[in-house]
């Protein structure tokens, strides 16, 4: 179920907001979320359902375990190590075993070993790693031990950050859990960052995401330079506005029910170098591989050869928990190279080379075969007229959108900064507030209505 569904909008919220605040208790309210949560999820994947919660059980117990054996260092070490080796064989089963299957039928020579038929489950990533944080931090002595199961399973299962983050810590909502409330301001407040990013998603990503899908849907060998450029640059607003627009509404349903999400995005396109697109681009998931990943592998405390080394396992690593597929895999190392020459040559290739570079890693990202990553490689850099005309796929309500999205991704918050604020101010809902999110809702419900194309990028990672 997408945020942006029919269903969720006039049904499941409106009917979870109801019950939820018609009682006055604070667990019985935790109840009502975690079983709308579980619906929430059982509505796009029923079967899948009994993973997600074995795995809560998995690490509840192995939270638990660790906690209880608290003198014997030996011991959390082992439990914490199987408790990893478990997250992470599930984890692998699911996305990457046919992944690697194919890799070691290529070195084989032949389909020696047979795949299997895996789907994937909606979300693993992102509860996988929420469930990892958690028990790690049991470890490192950051939280107490959750002993209420069913608080646990309501922190990994909250509907509002399950299948597409942020990666929320447990630390960081701990006593929310058990002592959050709403107030009037905050209810508000949570209702204009839905709203806001219900228009990011709906109104802008929705768009560009046709032109894209048509553009790269033709044979990659017949696509114009110009065409090619365009696809790319319209893709990168389009996962903007997708990603960033689905963590708004995240965000802001969280406010409705008296939870803070930390903010996942920071107007990335508006960084100098590479290195700070990493910190305003998904923020929970950097911030995650820096706080388990980096640190523990070193981080910068070991030489500077350490370090480059710890950067490119960690973006490798980035790349690859995207998706089983190679282009991700190229993804990740071209980031990884990317952020270690700037790390040794201390040199930050300013806005503009940072946004081609960024461009051409969406290409990677977009484009699923590693020949048509340089066919349109080679398009995009050696002038062809190609046999598309532009005008065909790139119309003028493409353009008036394209530039209204680059206005919007940063730009226009940075010229206007009472914008910005206007835009995260939680303390006042004016009538001007009232009338420009109404406007926002009713257009974007207009559009949902009227079409039943509204695709959703991260909805599969």
């Amino acid at each position: 179920m997408l945020f942006s569904s029919q269903v969720f909008l006039w049904f499941f919220l409106p009917l979870v907001l109801l019950l939820y605040y018609a009682v006055p208790w604070l667990k019985a309210k935790n109840t009502i979320l975690l079983i709308f949560s579980l619906f929430f999820y059982a509505w796009g994947e029923p079967s899948y359902i009994i993973l997600m919660i074995c795995s809560i059980c998995i690490n509840y117990a192995f939270g638990l375990a660790i906690d209880r054996a608290e003198a014997n260092k030996k011991m959390r070490v082992l439990l914490l190590t199987l408790c990893s080796a478990v997250n992470l064989g599930l984890l692998g089963y699911f996305k990457y075993f046919n992944f690697f299957l194919q890799i070691a039928n290529r070195l084989l020579g032949g389909e020696v070993l047979a795949y299997r038929d895996i789907a994937l489950p909606i979300g693993i990533s992102f509860y996988t790693f929420q469930a990892m944080s958690y028990v790690i931090d049991v470890y490192r002595g950051e939280n107490k031990v959750q002993k209420n199961l069913w608080d646990l399973m309501l922190y990994i299962s909250f509907f509002p950050q399950l299948i597409a983050g942020p990666i929320v810590k447990y630390h960081d909502i701990e006593l929310q859990l058990t002592e959050r409330h709403t107030d009037l301001d905050g209810f508000c407040f949570g209702i204009k960052r839905f709203c806001y990013g219900l228009g990011k998603k709906v109104i802008l990503s929705n768009s560009m995401a046709l032109a894209v899908d048509q553009i790269y849907g033709l044979p990659f060998q017949h696509v114009g330079t110009i065409l090619a450029w365009c696809g790319v640059g319209l893709y990168a607003l389009q996962i903007y506005f997708d990603f960033s627009g689905y963590s708004d509404m995240a965000i802001g349903l969280g406010r409705m029910f008296g939870f803070r999400f930390m903010e996942n995005f920071d107007y990335p396109y508006l960084s100098k170098s590479i290195t700070e697109f990493w910190r305003r681009w998904h923020i929970s998931l950097s911030t995650w591989f820096k706080e388990y990943v980096y640190i523990p592998l070193g981080g910068n405390r070991k030489g500077m050869t350490r370090t480059c080394i710890n950067l490119f396992i960690v973006f490798c690593l980035t790349g690859l928990w995207h998706g089983a597929s190679l282009n991700f895999v190229l993804w990740g190392m071209y980031y990884g190279v990317l952020i270690v020459l700037e790390r040794i040559t201390k040199k930050k290739p300013g806005w503009l080379g940072t946004m081609f570079l960024v461009l051409i890693g969406w290409l990677l990202f977009r484009v699923t075969s590693c020949r048509g990553i340089l066919i349109l490689l080679k398009n995009m850099f050696i002038p062809c007229a190609g046999l598309y005309p532009v005008q065909q796929y790139i119309t003028a309500k493409t353009v008036a959108l394209a530039a209204a999205g680059i206005l919007l991704c940063g730009p226009l918050q940075k010229w206007f900064p009472k914008l910005k604020g206007w835009l995260y101010d939680e303390n006042r809902i004016g009538v001007a507030d009232v009338v420009i999110m109404a406007a926002i809702f009713l257009y974007s419900m207009m559009l949902l209505v009227s079409s039943t194309y509204n695709p959703f990028i991260y909805f599969r990672f």
